[in-house]
């Protein structure tokens, strides 16, 4: 079902939490929200669960008008980092409580319990209890839970943050399988860059409470809206270059080139992602410098260059030998930059 917020304001006393965030999140629709601790993303999420009042603005589950409404009145179900499973309830009964409260006949309690651990293969695991299962299976019982009422839409808050890196990669699957599966509107809270770009039809990148792009995986990490965006997005992080942008020409201490576009800024700012750049001797490069350090990644190394007041990271073959201090040049495809405007921070172009 399509979610909807309109101008939403939150404030706490004197602080502004969330400030204008407009989003129309469609039916069936994978939507994450990205931001910083701090950023207004968990807030805003816990305004659509009811869990916040609204200061201004509406939210929209459907048709219906439910800013003023209490959260078990909004068909929603909610996952959270902590799982909040009942301990001295069974797997069984953990999941069955949203029908159990309910007082759905037991034949049908018990025939939808077993469908939904099906499908998160948790069936086997039925009779145990909380303290026995690993944080995988804990989660996986949350969101069994959130399932088995077929809500209108899931709310889910760094569901996956308590993981450790390798069982995260794992459930990011699962979860981006299993939504596919059920078409259930999904509005997803995490800090974590990967998690967003991996599970989202929509990426909502807030800053501040400011909504700063919202947009596909594939276009923030391509086509950033802003200096924040660009920055915020990637990993290791975009190389910035401060400098004069004119007729098309960037110079800067580092050095200076030509771009595919025709603005002009007194202050701009050229960005260029790691893996656009590559290592060549100083004269064929589009600018010269030192090379700082090397990092071997595993898959491939890092080698960050010193090009006079600036540092620039390159992404190489794993193989790459370089000497702290050599003279190497940096060359790239003009077609890979993005140009902002220093003092707005926005795109140009």
């Amino acid at each position: 079902m399509q979610v909807t917020l309109q101008n939403i304001h939150k404030s706490f006393g004197a602080v502004d939490v969330v400030k204008g965030l407009d989003l129309d999140v469609k039916d069936g629709e994978f939507l994450v929200l990205l931001g910083a601790s701090g950023s207004g993303k968990t807030t805003a999420l816990r305004m659509i669960a009811g869990l916040e009042t609204v200061t201004s603005g509406i939210v929209r589950i459907g048709e219906r008008d439910v800013t003023n409404i209490l959260p078990k009145y909004r068909d929603i179900a909610m996952v959270f980092q902590s799982y909040a499973l009942y301990p001295h309830k069974t797997v069984f009964a953990n999941i069955a409580y949203p029908l159990t409260v309910r007082k759905h006949p037991k034949a049908e309690i018990e025939a939808a319990v077993k469908d939904v651990a099906r499908q998160v293969q948790l069936d086997q695991l039925l009779d145990r209890y909380p303290r026995q299962l690993s944080g995988g299976q804990r989660q996986r019982v949350a969101l069994a839970r959130a399932i088995i009422r077929r809500p209108a839409a899931f709310l889910m808050d760094e569901p996956l943050s308590n993981l450790d890196a390798k069982l995260r990669g794992h459930m990011r699957a699962e979860l981006k399988h299993m939504q596919h599966e059920l078409g259930i509107t999904t509005i997803y809270v995490t800090h974590d860059q990967v998690e967003a770009m991996t599970l989202a039809h929509r990426v909502a990148l807030l800053d501040k409470g400011v909504l700063q792009q919202l947009d596909t995986p594939a276009n923030i990490y391509n086509r950033p809206a802003n200096l924040f965006v660009a920055g915020f997005i990637g990993s290791p992080p975009m190389n910035f270059l401060e400098g004069e942008l004119k007729d098309g020409g960037f110079s800067s201490p580092a050095g200076s080139f030509g771009t595919p576009s025709h603005a002009s800024a007194a202050k701009a700012v050229v960005g260029i992602r790691p893996e656009d750049c590559r290592v060549t001797t100083p004269e064929l490069g589009k600018f010269a410098g030192e090379v700082f350090a090397t990092e071997l990644i595993g898959d491939h190394s890092l080698v960050t260059c010193r090009c006079a007041s600036s540092t620039v990271t390159v992404k190489v073959d794993k193989d790459f030998q370089r000497e702290i201090g050599e003279k190497i040049g940096i060359g790239f495809d003009d077609r890979a930059l993005h140009l902002f405007d220093a003092a707005s921070g926005d795109r140009l172009g």
